[in-house]
């Protein structure tokens, strides 16, 4: 049994680790998205000149696991600090944008009306809806389980510098901020 569960965790961190190895010193692909009022927003290219971190998902199961690094992310990137910590703040784009595909690229609308309403209208304008093919993603990012979220830091000329995937945890969140120091 404990021989079945290091060959687990073994294989998880492989997975992560060719993720980082297979995507690192890449330029993120060219991806067209748009907030919940419709305002287009092109990546890299409108974020260009600033670290960014970008959290994607394209299945229901991986947008739940997305769900799970917005308050995180909002508290560590997004939220204005005040008083004495304000000048530790860090000045980095964020954006997680749900991907929707195939035949549930018809469902974007219905999705953005749903966040209008159901989440938190301060971290609505981090939120990004992608309504198109999925392949050439797939390809250049090396999604390789639709169950999960990826995740992304990009430099500010576009280049992926730090990858992972999965469900928020702490270490990640480590990671993130070593990576943007």
């Amino acid at each position: 049994m404990k021989t079945a569960i290091f060959f687990f965790s073994l294989s998880l961190v492989f997975s992560v680790s060719s993720l980082r190895a297979q995507v690192i010193g890449k330029a993120f692909p060219h991806m067209e998205a748009e907030t919940v009022d419709n305002k287009k927003v092109a990546l890299p290219v409108d974020v260009a000149g600033k670290y960014t971190l970008l959290g994607l998902a394209y299945s229901k199961k991986s947008e739940d696991e997305l769900n799970s690094w917005f308050q995180p992310v909002f508290e560590k990137f997004i939220q204005k600090n005040k008083g004495l910590f304000e000048a530790f703040g860090y000045d980095v784009n964020v954006y997680f944008v749900p991907m929707f595909t195939g035949v549930n690229a018809a469902a974007t609308g219905t999705a953005k009306r749903k966040a209008t309403k159901n989440i938190d209208p301060n971290l609505l304008p981090y939120i990004l809806f992608y309504k198109g093919e999925l392949k050439s993603y797939k390809e250049s990012l090396d999604f390789e389980k639709k169950d999960i979220p990826y995740f992304f830091v990009l430099d500010g000329n576009g280049k992926i510098i730090y990858a992972t995937s999965g469900k928020y945890n702490a270490k990640k969140m480590d990671e993130i901020e070593g990576v943007l120091e």
